[in-house]
């Protein structure tokens, strides 16, 4: 049994983290928000699960590997001085980073990335996502994660072929571009599709979240798998073994 903490306690993540660690048989360590004691929490865990903000992770991760435990980053808005921040700390305790912990959008990126090796860039690519209308940042994560999914299929860098702004005259679409559109409204907890479109023929994969969940219980199930890792960067592929 571990002793699991939630970073992000409040949140509606958070709530689901605690049932998805009791369906799960572990102990929840406590839970810290802003303004509270991460260093306490670090200290009383076998892992630490962070669904916070990006504006919180550097404490984070100083509270994580100052008391030497693993961390599972599940948030989400992400930029490149977070991820900088992210390398630094794996150097010294596993370091877990997903745009999704549900498992079956993790399955759904391994063939995302397997289409796109199979087939040529004269397939357009296009990533489509739904979320709740209080979702703040765009594309989402999981968005994020697919399309560096096709990026590597294809073996190309994806911030070079990435479309993720349309509006007015744009011209014809740019043969290898990876796409991305975003819907927002009502409650779904995340819709993602991955398109590829050849000549007269379409192929979609395709996931749908249906409750908040599946999240909590992939990322319990990863926190889990952090504990007794050697120090350095993880994602939900290598807890999945794909």
């Amino acid at each position: 049994m571990a002793k699991l903490g939630i970073i992000g306690s409040k949140g509606r993540m958070g709530q689901a983290l605690v049932n998805a660690i009791a369906e799960a048989g572990h102990s929840h360590a406590g839970g810290a928000d802003a303004g509270d004691d991460v260093a306490a929490l670090a200290a009383a865990s076998d892992a630490l699960i962070d669904f916070s903000a990006p504006v919180a992770l550097a404490a984070n991760l100083d509270a994580a590997r100052d008391a030497g435990v693993p961390i599972l980053i599940g948030t989400t808005g992400l930029e490149a001085e977070h991820f900088a921040a992210i390398e630094a700390a794996s150097a010294h305790i596993p370091v877990l980073q997903t745009g999704n912990t549900s498992l079956g959008v993790n399955l759904l990126s391994a063939l995302v990335e397997m289409a796109a090796s199979k087939l040529g860039d004269d397939w357009d690519l296009e990533i489509l996502e739904m979320h709740h209308r209080h979702k703040v940042d765009a594309p989402s994560g999981t968005a994020k994660l697919l399309g560096e999914a096709a990026a590597r299929g294809r073996g190309i860098d994806l911030s070079q072929h990435r479309d993720a702004v349309r509006d007015g005259h744009t011209g014809a679409r740019k043969q290898g571009d990876i796409g991305f559109a975003t819907l927002r409204g009502g409650s779904v907890a995340g819709d993602h599709s991955v398109i590829l479109a050849g000549e007269q023929e379409r192929i979609t994969l395709s996931h749908s979240a249906e409750n908040r969940m599946i999240f909590a219980r992939g990322a319990v199930r990863g926190a889990d798998w952090l504990i007794g890792q050697d120090a350095g960067r993880y994602t939900m592929a290598d807890v999945l073994d794909l």
